[in-house]
């Protein structure tokens, strides 16, 4: 009876570690755009920083793609490959620093990637939690046109975008920090600074109300992060 029960706990703890939700993370930072006059400082640190919060979480895989590498095509095409191994209970993740298109894009080393492409990728993943995270100007026009047909993926899939600047703000860097405003903020929240009740689980509304109130005093308010979807609350974002 000892050999059945030392069995049956065996498999239990098997079943319950292979139910572990994990994250998928890709994490995309252009700074250095063909020429120099739209070069930026500090998008490539952003996705740097922002994939090695997530490589230090043990139930999380990311994959980093920068500057040159980070064409339209093969930012795409790591999206598909990395969110297709995300099951039900997982969780995905696009982070996007550079350039934002006042017509709504992100801007890719050699050209836009349209917030429909990357809405018809996520939505094809099998995992229930979608995340973005922008650091690009304007990314509040994302959430654009919230009624149309092509927004609707937004609501069927979970989505949650949280955006850097409203949809006529530009998203700022200084030269003495290390990443942009948004950025800096995000991954102080990721990493702990968001856990309000300190249950090792960050939500969607600790992430929002601590990443908002740091992101508006480093601004001195010119800039303030959006966050839309249909979610709960209480959605983990991250759990340590």
């Amino acid at each position: 009876m000892k050999v059945k029960f030392y069995i049956a706990c065996l498999l239990l703890a098997v079943l319950c570690y292979n139910a572990e939700a994990k994250t998928y993370l890709v994490s995309v930072g252009v700074s250095d755009y063909p020429g120099t006059s739209h070069d930026l400082n500090l998008p490539v640190s952003d996705a740097k920083t922002i994939q090695y919060v997530y490589s230090k979480n043990s139930n999380a895989e990311s994959v980093l793609v920068t500057n040159s590498d980070a064409t339209r095509n093969n930012v795409l095409a790591k999206m598909r490959s990395t969110f297709s191994k995300a099951n039900d209970n997982d969780i995905i993740v696009l982070f996007f620093s550079g350039h934002g298109s006042s017509v709504g894009a992100f801007c890719a080393y050699d050209g836009d990637i349209q917030y429909s492409e990357i809405r018809q990728i996520m939505a094809a993943s099998k995992a229930k939690t979608k995340i973005i995270f922008a650091d690009a100007c304007f990314a509040g026009k994302m959430r654009q046109g919230r009624g149309s047909s092509n927004n609707q993926s937004f609501n069927k899939f979970n989505i949650m975008l949280f955006l850097s600047s409203r949809s006529n703000e530009t998203s700022l860097e200084r030269r003495n920090m290390k990443n942009g405003i948004f950025t800096t903020c995000l991954q102080k929240a990721l990493r702990g600074g968001a856990d309000a009740n300190r249950d090792r689980k960050i939500t969607a509304k600790e992430l929002f109300l601590y990443v908002s109130k740091y992101v508006k005093q480093l601004s001195n308010d010119r800039q303030h992060p959006v966050m839309w979807g249909k979610f709960d609350d209480n959605m983990v974002i991250m759990k340590w």
